[in-house]
């Protein structure tokens, strides 16, 4: 027999109407309530709806620890109110971003977060977000926002400060020839990242600080030409735009015949736990992936719920994290 919700009330002790809200994610439901309303459906099997109870996680970096941390903890904060996350592997801005969001549409999906996807790219076709406006679809950014006049909520790690974070403590260590290994221009959070570290740089009197930044891909292989090229300037650190960039100077130092970090100090940006376990452990400023990911959550509830949520960007604070890959300047 096919559970419906007179089932749910009756075995919850509340109304359907009382149970109508739970399953659509609305207000005014006592928390008392809603627990039971939930455990009622668990044990009668309820199933709710499928269309209009998935969220789309669109993103590129899947592989990178940071965004799946990210993304799997959306999914915990999201689940105890009946929605799923489906995650969308995409290139930024390109077609089979908007092939994934036109699909989902079709299907019903209630909210789309942007996690570093086309909000990171300069200049992105505004078309896959028109879509979403006109099914009348949320969606939300995080590390990113959106094209000039894209009215969308926005939960951004403040860039600026995890620069000044990893020159400043640079700096303390003596270093004065501090490199930049950042991504490529025209990403929202590289650019952010540059002017963070120049204004950094600027601000404790090294001159021509833009001679030191180097761009590349948000990749190993990136951090490797990066850091090659940072040492022909004959830099003592280097601050890398990503934690895979950071482990890539480490492997262009050595390659190199020099040491980390005896010769060159490193500093990544991200934070993902697998940089306590490299060879050496990596300095890195770490991103707030729980607030973020709770935050967010927060902001999909709400808009799937027809309540209001402020547009514009919220910024959250990062944290440097010191470990082996840094050290004092070596004299001489």
């Amino acid at each position: 027999m096919k559970v419906g919700i007179t089932e749910v009330a009756a075995r919850a002790q509340v109304s359907e109407a009382t149970v109508s809200r739970v399953i659509n994610r609305r207000q005014g439901v006592a928390k008392r309530t809603r627990d039971a309303v939930e455990q009622a459906m668990a044990e009668l099997g309820y199933e709710r709806p499928t269309q209009g109870q998935l969220v789309a996680v669109v993103t590129e970096f899947v592989s990178n620890p940071f965004f799946a941390d990210v993304a799997e903890r959306l999914e915990s904060a999201l689940a105890p109110h009946g929605l799923k996350t489906v995650l969308c592997p995409a290139f930024p801005g390109g077609v089979q971003e908007r092939e994934f969001i036109t699909a989902l549409a079709d299907k019903g999906v209630a909210a789309v977060v942007f996690l570093s996807a086309s909000n990171t790219v300069e200049g992105a076709d505004t078309e896959t977000y028109e879509i979403l406006r006109a099914r009348r679809i949320p969606y939300v950014g995080i590390n990113g926002v959106f094209a000039d006049g894209v009215p969308a909520p926005v939960y951004s790690t403040d860039d600026t400060l995890a620069a000044e974070l990893a020159v400043d403590h640079l700096y303390r260590l003596g270093h004065r020839d501090i490199g930049m290994a950042s991504g490529p221009a025209g990403n929202h959070p590289a650019d952010r990242r540059v002017q963070g570290f120049l204004s950094s740089m600027t601000k404790r009197g090294i001159e021509n600080p833009g001679r030191w930044v180097i761009r590349q891909s948000y990749t190993v292989e990136g951090g490797q030409a990066a850091a090659g090229a940072l040492l022909q300037l004959g830099a003592t650190a280097i601050v890398a735009a990503s934690d895979y960039m950071a482990l890539g100077a480490v492997r262009g130092i050595r390659r190199l015949g020099r040491s980390v970090p005896d010769d060159v100090s490193v500093v990544g940006y991200d934070g993902s736990m697998i940089t306590e376990f490299t060879d050496p452990p990596l300095t890195t400023v770490r991103q707030p992936a729980s607030g973020l990911a709770l935050e967010v959550g927060r902001g999909v509830l709400a808009l799937v719920s027809n309540r209001d949520v402020p547009t514009g960007e919220l910024l959250f604070d990062p944290e440097l994290v010191i470990r082996a890959t840094t050290a004092p300047v070596r004299q001489g």
